[in-house]
């Protein structure tokens, strides 16, 4: 990211923290509470012009490392995360745009990028919703959402060495909500590709392809389910591989050792399936004083390149617990899994990595969270950055907040 791009974001985190500061918005009240009052003219003017125009909104996200972690986002010391400001209002009453510019810390230096500026419809017939610009896949459960959401402060192996972290590019998405109780929504998702593999920047068959399809529902008050499908079809990674097959060899820089930029796959393929589900429970349905959420993810690539042989692939998979106990306190655990094939010239090298992780996190309100995490990585082979590490992380947000993914 040229210097001039990091600058501009910077400021404009900085320009917009106090200034959101302001329109922090309140946790909603608990189903027991009593009915508030009609609010005065002046304060429902002021809702309702708030509701139909535009709105700022701000995260800030600082993490302390003892280490760097193989394939990890966080660097050793205090350093800045994935910390943005987010522009979001109507077009008009048929469209609405997103605006956001993301600053992290790399290498010890702040890097900016724009990591959303999509326009979206809002009122297409029969369930469709179109998206032009650039946003997140839905590839997956994890990916849509920004990474100071999660439940951990580094995210599972699966998604930093397949899909950069936190995988965002240039393109459309086609979505069909089914009239249902029952949640469906199948998606189609056309992107250049280039954020996910940045060495074919030069192949003359540009493009990846998402189709995804994702269901769930609730059963009874207190427990609710949701589950995905999803598989991208790299052609960016087959146009790569037949340039270096004509060419007589093999260029890529998997970075399977040390440092892994976030927004490029450290292992790529023809194509990746992903599957996911994830289970909740909510005693009485408030979800306010306890919850317990369990997700699992399963991915495999295929069509590693010329070189490989038809049962090389790469597998990754993660289980994850987190119980909130009280309102304001959430433990959880996690498990990672990652077998892959290094490419080495004209064959391969076995590399596989399994990581666990416990968190404790303090959440005094909704708009902010204070997170311990311990994390071991063992059973290494071709990867000479894993070891252990502490992180302690600070997530604050501003102004707008939208609602999380379920």
């Amino acid at each position: 990211m040229k210097r001039a791009h990091a600058l501009a974001a910077s400021a404009a985190l900085a320009a917009a923290l106090p200034l959101a500061a302001t329109a922090q918005t309140a946790m909603p009240a608990a189903a027991s509470a009593a009915p508030a009052a009609p609010p005065a003219p002046a304060a429902a003017a002021a809702a309702n012009s708030g509701r139909s125009g535009w709105e700022w909104g701000a995260v800030l996200d600082v993490a302390a490392s003892s280490r760097e972690l193989a394939l990890g986002q966080r660097a050793k010391g205090l350093a800045l995360g994935h910390s943005d400001v987010t522009l979001k209002g109507p077009v008009t009453r048929h469209a609405e745009a997103q605006f956001t510019a993301a600053v992290h810390q790399h290498d010890g230096k702040v890097e900016g990028e724009i990591e959303e500026a999509w326009l979206q419809t809002r009122t297409l017939p029969a369930g469709l919703q179109l998206r032009a610009g650039r946003f997140a896949s839905q590839l997956g459960y994890l990916n849509e959402q920004h990474p100071h959401a999660d439940d951990f402060v580094e995210r599972p192996l699966l998604y930093r060495a397949f899909l950069g972290g936190h995988w965002f590019d240039d393109g459309l998405r086609l979505n069909w909500t089914a009239p249902t109780d029952l949640y469906l929504r199948l998606g189609a998702e056309v992107f250049t590709g280039k954020q996910l593999i940045q060495e074919a920047a030069h192949a003359r068959q540009p493009g990846a392809t998402v189709l995804s399809a994702r269901v769930g529902g609730d059963l009874g008050r207190a427990h609710s389910w949701q589950a995905g499908l999803a598989w991208l079809h790299n052609r960016r990674e087959a146009a790569l591989h037949d340039h270096d097959h004509h060419h007589g060899h093999h260029d890529h820089d998997h970075s399977h050792e040390g440092h892994a930029h976030a927004h490029g796959a450290a292992f790529s393929g023809k194509n990746l399936w992903l599957g996911d589900i994830t289970w909740k429970w909510a005693p009485g349905g408030n979800n306010r004083n306890q919850q317990v959420r369990v997700t699992y993810e399963r991915a495999l690539v295929r069509g590693l390149g010329p070189h490989a042989r038809r049962r090389d692939r790469h597998v990754a998979d993660y289980l994850s617990a987190v119980w909130r106990f009280h309102p304001a306190w959430e433990a959880g655990v996690r498990s990672d899994m990652m077998r892959v094939r290094i490419p080495h010239g004209d064959h391969f090298h076995a590399g596989r990595l399994r990581e666990a992780a416990v968190i404790l996190a303090y959440k005094p309100t909704h708009m902010q969270s204070l997170r311990l995490q311990f994390t071991r990585q063992y059973g290494a082979k071709g990867f000479e950055g894993a070891g252990r590490a502490v992180q302690l992380q600070y997530v604050i947000s501003f102004g707008a907040h939208g609602a999380h993914s379920f």
